[in-house]
Order: C-alpha cells, then structure tokens, then sequence
C-alpha cells in the first residue's frame, strides 16, 4: 500500500457525504465543516471558491475540478464577493448564519440540496469526513486549495458520478464512494504529472527503479524485519547505493522512513480500531509494546493509549 492508496483505505473511503448542489443566483455557501478534503465540480453554470485569508479566488466553470483541504474555511459562491447567505458546518450540518437549521427546506430531492430545482448552476460535492496519519503525508503536500480544468481531470468519471449521485438503488452508497475514490486518484495524479509540479519527494521516488521497489516493500510489509542491507538485496543494488540514493530522493534513510511508516500505520490502527497496544505493536513491526510505546511517545509526544484515548473523546 503506497501513500495515496493509504488516503483512501479503511474508513477514510467508506461513507464519504455527497450531493449536488443546484443552485439559482443570488447565492453564497460558508464551508466551516472543518473536513479534511472536500471535491468539487461545476456540471452546469459556473462557481467561484473563495478561500480564506486573502487568496485569490477561483472561477469553475463545468468540467473544472477544485480540492479544497480543511480544515481551513472557505465560500462557494456565484462571484467572488457575495456574501454568505448559509453555512455548512462540522457533519455536513446546514444552517443560516444565525444557526436555524436550512437542511430540510434546501431538500431537492435525493443527494439533491440548494435554492431551485432547475438553478442555473449545479455543481457536485464529495467530502470526506475522516483522515488519518497515512493519510496526512499526502494532504500535508498538497495546496489548501488545488485546481484542474476540464481538459485535465477525470472527464468519464465525472459523468458517471453526476448520472449515479441522484439514484436510491441497493449499495449506491458504496457505489458512490468508489466512483469518489476513483476521481480523488485521477484528479491527485493529474496534480502531481503536470508540468512545474511539485511533488512530494516520496511520490516522485515510486517512480525511481530501485527506490522505488524500496518504497514498496517498506510500504506492503512493514512488519518484516528489514535492514538496510535485506532491502538492498531485494532491490538488486548494494547497501551503500540504496542507502546513498533512498536518501537523496525521499528526503531520509530507509530507516527513518519504515519507522515513520510504521508509526503512522499504529496511529491509524489505535485511532480506529480496539487491538490492543501489544497486538498493533506486532502488527507494524516491534516486538513487544514496550519497544513500541517508546518510540510512539518519543515521536508524538504521548503514549499510544493517550492517543487512543484522546482521539475517541474528540
């Protein structure tokens, strides 16, 4: 499992909020939900987002594709300077700005929500509402808010997720979240191939021929016991040329790196699941809780049952 198939295992891909917005001018959404990725597109009309603290905003017009990264706010609006006449808050929650619930008059039908039936823009809306540490190496590389003209993204997909969002059949909503997942997978691939792109260093050394077999096994076994000299075998190079060129491409040594890996896969574990502390150490790679608990607090500054605990209250 590389980085990107991680941001969109387990939960984080499961039960992802979705509509179309159809909306008729005059008309200006507050994003406050504080979810850590949301993506849209305009099918019909066009829209602005706004996001905040003074960067300039952005006209989609249909085709075009935006990913917005919380939890900053922003405003999707008809232009730029219209003031926000609802707010959508943590949960997918709609209310006026002075709070009076705004979800069930705004009802257009299933996954169907805005001022008119037949509005001159409609635009479609996928945010997913959980992230995890895996996820985070690649939500932390990207801008708060990227954007792909129609040319560039996911033209059949789009199609498909507009013809299926509006149906009530048996699992549309697992049918939903794939088709998600498919246009989030096109849409960051198309980010990080286009010309000028900066990549993160991880993604740009999957491609690497030995680097990049490095990163696999790593990434698909982090429980097996590697050295630096195992992985170099099974990369078919020297240790001293693996460690030398994992280094300059990914940013640290091999080490370092299954370390990290290791310890965002627990984080992810002990946030979602109920193993216990001495099975997930097991399950990436240490021998016993003690060694684990070490390193986890050494890393992020609390135990692994203080980040269980923490991250279930919140």
């Amino acid at each position: 499992m590389d980085v990107l198939a991680g941001l969109l295992d387990g939960p984080r891909a499961r039960g992802a909020f979705l509509l179309r917005m159809v909306m008729e001018p005059p008309w200006s959404v507050r994003v406050e939900d504080r979810a850590p990725l949301c993506l849209m597109s305009v099918t019909r009309g066009e829209a602005w987002i706004v996001p905040e603290g003074g960067t300039e905003p952005v006209r989609l017009r249909p085709g075009d594709i935006a990913v917005a990264r919380g939890p900053a706010p922003y405003t999707v609006a008809h232009t730029p300077d219209a003031a926000p006449r609802a707010r959508i808050g943590p949960g997918g929650t709609c209310t006026t700005l002075h709070g009076q619930p705004l979800a069930e008059s705004l009802r257009l039908g299933v996954r169907t929500w805005g001022n008119a039936p037949d509005g001159a823009t409609a635009v479609l809306v996928g945010t997913y509402l959980l992230d995890g540490e895996i996820s985070r190496r690649l939500l932390d590389a990207l801008p708060s808010l990227l954007t792909l003209r129609a040319d560039d993204s996911g033209g059949p997909l789009l199609s498909l997720l507009d013809a299926e969002i509006a149906r009530d059949e048996p699992a549309q909503s697992v049918v939903l979240d794939r088709l998600l997942d498919l246009l989030l997978i096109a849409v960051l691939r198309a980010w990080f191939a286009r010309p000028g792109a900066r990549a993160p260093a991880w993604y740009r050394a999957m491609g690497d021929p030995v680097v990049g077999r490095a990163l696999r096994l790593l990434q698909n076994a982090p429980a097996h016991p590697w050295t630096v000299a195992s992985l170099a075998a099974r990369a078919g190079v020297s240790r001293a040329g693996l460690a030398r060129r994992f280094t300059e491409l990914v940013g640290e040594p091999p080490m370092a790196y299954l370390t990290g890996w290791r310890l965002a896969l627990a984080a992810d574990l002990l946030r979602e699941g109920d193993d216990t502390v001495e099975s997930v150490a097991r399950a990436v790679g240490y021998g016993g809780s003690f060694a684990f608990s070490a390193a986890f607090k050494r890393v992020r500054g609390q135990s692994p049952q203080e980040y269980r605990n923490g991250n279930r209250a919140r």
